[in-house]
């Protein structure tokens, strides 16, 4: 799920770089150029916020799970 997260905030900074960068054309009441930006820096924030939880998923030992067992043979 994180690796997706990562993938999805990559896919939007990429997508925001050529709104503001590549497109030229102009709408009336829409500015692509500043929803280009707006899109790289929800991607940016995304991918910072999937980084540190990997990173804190990584210091916690990640999912493992141990059990022990006692068996009294009397």
């Amino acid at each position: 799920m994180r690796a997706g997260s990562i993938g999805a905030s990559i896919v939007l900074i990429a997508v925001g770089a050529v709104m503001t960068y590549a497109v030229t054309a102009e709408v009336e009441g829409f500015d692509v150029n500043t929803a280009g930006v707006i899109l790289m820096v929800v991607g940016s924030i995304g991918l910072v916020i999937s980084l540190l939880l990997i990173l804190v998923g990584a210091d916690r030992g990640g999912d493992t799970h141990t059990e022990t067992r006692v068996v009294d043979r009397d």
